[in-house]
């Protein structure tokens, strides 16, 4: 499993203190062209290994706060079994202590290879996720634009509901193999109402990529990939690889 170095994600940062980070990416991740550099460029220092955190040895040795928050990120190899016993079906997930992703990452990996690449829709799913640490935070928002999620992200203590603001994250294309968008929810009872707690600062910036919801994204959410059989291509693919199309 490869793991970004502490010196190579500094470099891509343009930093030299790892403390930066935090607050770097997240500047980063307002500047769609920069974002997007950075992620073919991360991609390709971790040889493009998507199925698990990448992040996961550089936060606990840089930003884990373990005596504050009591913060351990999850073994990869137990987050994947976890997604396996429990993601069974269904469209929709839900983690309310997402750290930087790893949970989540697996259930996505998981999801996305019931299908065959030739059939899978990323908006046959969509993920619902929570996070308090200031310093995760934007480690989570970035890992799930770069595998092109659908995704609710919100900065909250998920206890006491208080929040400091909320991410929807979507594929525009509806396409595997691109990023997401990123656009910041507004600050409004609306909102507040849907996402179950109240906001008590408005720490994020106006950030909006993509006005509206694209309607591959409602449509796909209204039927599931239960219900989706393997295409003509898959079935043809399959049969000349010899094997028999799930």
């Amino acid at each position: 499993m490869t793991q970004i170095t502490m010196a190579k994600f500094n470099e891509l940062l343009g930093i030299n203190e790892s403390y930066k980070a935090p607050a770097k990416l997240m500047e980063i991740l307002y500047d769609r062209p920069k974002r997007e550099q950075l992620m073919r460029d991360f991609l390709e220092a971790t040889n493009y290994e998507v199925d698990v955190d990448t992040f996961q040895r550089y936060f606990e040795e840089e930003h884990a706060d373990r005596a504050g928050k009591k913060q351990d990120f999850t073994p990869s190899s137990v987050a994947k079994l976890t997604a396996r016993l429990v993601g069974g079906g269904g469209s929709g997930f839900y983690e309310g202590c997402a750290g930087t992703g790893g949970m989540l990452i697996a259930a996505w990996h998981n999801d996305r290879t019931k299908h065959s690449p030739f059939d899978y829709k990323p908006s046959w799913y969509l993920y619902t996720v929570e996070e308090l640490s200031d310093r995760a935070f934007p480690f989570l928002l970035f890992n799930i634009a770069l595998r092109g999620m659908n995704a609710v992200v919100v900065h909250c203590d998920v206890l006491s509901r208080k929040a400091y603001g909320a991410f929807f994250v979507q594929n525009d294309y509806n396409d595997h193999m691109q990023f997401s968008s990123i656009n910041r929810l507004p600050y409004n009872e609306t909102v507040e109402r849907e996402l179950s707690v109240k906001f008590v600062e408005e720490r994020y910036g106006e950030l909006l990529e993509t006005p509206g919801i694209p309607e591959h994204i409602i449509h796909g959410l209204t039927y599931g990939p239960d219900d989706m059989e393997p295409s003509e291509l898959t079935q043809f693919i399959y049969k000349l690889c010899g094997v028999e199309a799930q």
